[in-house]
């Protein structure tokens, strides 16, 4: 039964592995939702507030990218060829050879730089042109050859164009697609998860595929209680630090990065890159050895994970073989950062790591470290890939003592059988002396150090990098590549029977949650974004054929402060939601019903006592208290990000309105020689609020 329940569980993963690969509509078992496009009005007003509405900000988003392009090609009314002249630039960077560049260099010259030209209409300095045919008549390509027109291109998009996005329909999807990223909030429903891959110190791992993507990923399960007790909780809020600096901002293809974190009542969830290839250790044991040619490459992609990472001014601390993963094509990733560690503030001392590849700084209890230690494991993890065991293993002891006093004392000795490069990069590498190591030696960078070492002489690390080198080992199509889902096993739960979680263990993953913007945006853009704003497209333009527009044309360059859906507590006995179109003024708030047949319900800022200062709970949800002369309006609105806007709006014109009418009842005392006290109530006609226009 159990053998049946692990094939189950391996054609389960496969299945899932083959419909990732699927059109969208088949991929995803849940739909993204788009919310209404008066969402607009909130999102703007908000992405205002933190500095988020400027070219660079949304071109550099790889949605806003996206919708700024539809922009220029199908909106604009005049044509934008600086943007297709950009694309044409970034293409001819990404070029491997210099044949190709000069075919493409010419190209480019003639159809955008000479043709501008020729016309009299371009905008770029004779600086920028001169810089490109300087170098084109002495049949330079460099990949940066057209750099200078990447600004001159930048600061004309950010003139006109831009402003002109912003009053289109495309940044209003921008908009919406902010809002929906902004209101993420995963739980294990988001999720079909799949067969276990691997198991760590405090929990599974398992294969999954997001719902509404279709898009498979690792999901890592950390078991709260088995955290508690084993006093992990600050390695664990530690690996989420370590996982969001690795994963945002630029790219790198040699580490396995996060796209979100979230938690249930009884687990954190990390949700990582999918490596379907297995691991180095298990490779190693199903392959044999490998060679130095074939140890070269795999030695290669690490140094520019290891690079990555160090840049970071993060320390790895548990670089080896079973910790290195391949994807379906025979790349490789850096996984686990568990006990990576940040050295800037403080360089850390702990001994942490494996037995056989933790460095003798590392071992030496109390003495600080910093990079260095990465340098010496790597030098361990070479040398198992070679000989299948750790230098300080050599006769296959398990005895962690055994092994520690070896790394600490012993000379390795390599084989004859070594080449004279190889065993120099060895032998820089396992140094005891932190000085002397290659990697440490202050000779540039430590990655940079040991790349120029000769065992890489002739190694293009810019092919490394787009991994171009063909990999020595493609895991076998159609196979789990792990081991047996029952060898891996799963925790005894009998185990943490006794332990129990409070409030205040709860309160420690207060704020664990997180979405890494460019990487969902990625998802988005590779799955579904096409044919979710081809529907909503579609569900717009019904809606605008049915009804009239809530938000007219003409009210556009009106003084209106917000508008958009919110909910409001009415009905006989106020215990029912009521979905209105509400529009804020200066002056009033308009709150019209949905059916749009009856008059709104409009409520005079000389009406209003009082705002909620903070959202209150009512009826199971986060609202807006308006207390009024007559009593009190409740509002509230399933968006977090547009809830918080009304309330800020809210407040803002409440308090505006107040500072203006106690001015206008000063003025007014002064005018009639009557200065009360009491002028400032608005009882007087003059001022009321309802005689202002509003408009």
């Amino acid at each position: 039964m159990a053998d049946l329940e692990a094939v189950l569980a391996d054609v389960s993963y496969l299945m899932a592995m083959e419909k990732s690969k699927c059109t969208p509509a088949a991929r995803a078992s849940k739909k993204i939702i788009l919310p209404d496009p008066s969402v607009k009005s909130v999102m703007h007003k908000s992405m205002l507030r933190n500095g988020e509405v400027a070219f660079d900000k949304i071109f550099n988003q790889i949605l806003g990218y996206l919708l700024f392009k539809d922009f220029c090609e199908n909106v604009a009314e005049e044509p934008i060829p600086q943007l297709r002249f950009y694309e044409e630039i970034k293409a001819y960077e990404k070029l491997e050879t210099a044949e190709e560049r000069r075919t493409a260099a010419r190209i480019i010259y003639d159809n955008f730089i000479m043709k501008e030209l020729l016309a009299h209409s371009h905008d770029y300095s004779k600086q920028a042109v001169m810089h490109v045919q300087k170098h084109l008549t002495k049949n330079e390509v460099p990949p940066n050859l057209f750099e200078p027109y990447i600004e001159e291109i930048f600061n004309h998009l950010r003139g006109e164009p831009f402003r002109k996005f912003l009053e289109s329909d495309k940044y209003t999807r921008f908009c919406q697609w902010k809002n929906v990223e902004k209101g993420i909030n995963l739980t294990m429903n988001d999720f079909s998860v799949h067969r276990i891959i691997g198991r760590g110190g405090f929990g599974e791992v398992y294969g999954c595929r997001k719902a509404d993507t279709g898009k498979m990923y690792a999901m890592k399960c950390l078991d709260k209680k088995r955290i508690k007790m084993k006093q992990g909780e600050t390695l664990a809020l530690n690996e989420r630090v370590m996982l969001i600096l690795v994963s945002t901002g630029v790219d790198c293809p040699f580490i396995v990065c996060m796209t979100y974190a979230f938690q249930t009542p009884d687990k954190l969830c990390f949700i990582l890159d999918l490596m379907n290839g297995g691991d180095l250790h298990y490779h190693l044991s199903q392959h044999g050895v490998f060679n130095e040619p074939e140890m070269k490459f795999y030695a290669a992609e690490v140094i520019l994970g290891l690079e990555h990472m160090h840049r970071r001014h993060i320390v790895y601390r548990d670089l080896k073989p079973a910790n290195i993963l391949l994807d379906e094509h025979g790349h490789i990733r850096i996984s686990d950062l568990g006990l990576a560690c940040d050295f800037t503030k403080k360089k850390p001392h702990a001994s942490v790591g494996t037995h056989g590849y933790m460095a003798p700084e590392v071992l030496s209890k109390g003495t600080q470290y910093d990079d260095s230690a990465d340098w010496f494991s790597f030098g361990c993890m070479l040398y198992k890939l070679l000989k299948g065991h750790s230098p300080f293993r050599q006769h296959k002891t398990k005895d962690k003592h055994e092994i520690d006093r070896m790394t600490l004392t012993m000379n390795v000795e390599l084989p004859e059988t070594f080449s004279k490069d190889l065993r120099s990069l060895l032998e820089g590498l396992l140094q005891r002396d932190i000085d002397k190591r290659l990697g440490c030696r202050g000779n540039g960078y430590g990655a940079d150090e040991v790349k120029e070492h000769s065992f890489f002489a002739g190694m293009d690390w810019q092919q490394v990098y787009l991994q171009k080198y063909t990999p020595p080992l493609i895991p076998p199509r159609g196979e789990v590549n792990a081991a047996d889902a029952f060898d891996i096993g799963s925790f005894d739960e009998e185990d943490t029977k006794g332990i129990r979680l409070t409030e205040a263990d709860q309160g420690i993953y207060t704020h664990f949650n997180v979405t890494i913007s460019e990487r969902w945006q990625t998802e988005v853009a590779e799955t579904v974004f096409e044919t979710i704003n081809q529907e909503a497209d579609k569900s717009e333009q019904k809606k605008k054929a049915k009804q009239k527009p809530k938000f007219d044309e003409d009210e556009k360059e009106s003084d209106c402060i917000l508008h958009g859906y919110i909910k409001k507590l009415g009905g006989p006995f106020a215990s029912a939601w009521q979905t209105r179109y509400a529009k804020l003024y200066p002056n009033r708030v308009e709150l019209h019903p949905e059916s749009g047949s009856t008059k709104p319900e409009l409520v005079f800022m000389d009406q209003i006592e009082d705002v909620s200062a903070d959202l209150v709970h009512v009826k199971g949800e986060q609202c807006i208290v308006v207390r009024t002369r007559e009593g009190k309006i409740v509002l509230t609105n399933p968006d977090e990000i547009g809830l918080n806007e009304w309330a800020i709006s809210l407040r803002s014109a409440h308090k505006c309105s107040l500072e203006l009418l106690g001015n206008m009842a000063k003025k007014a005392g002064k005018i009639y020689g009557t200065e009360r006290e009491g002028a400032a109530n608005n009882k007087n006609p003059v001022i009321s609020s309802r005689n202002t226009n509003g408009n």
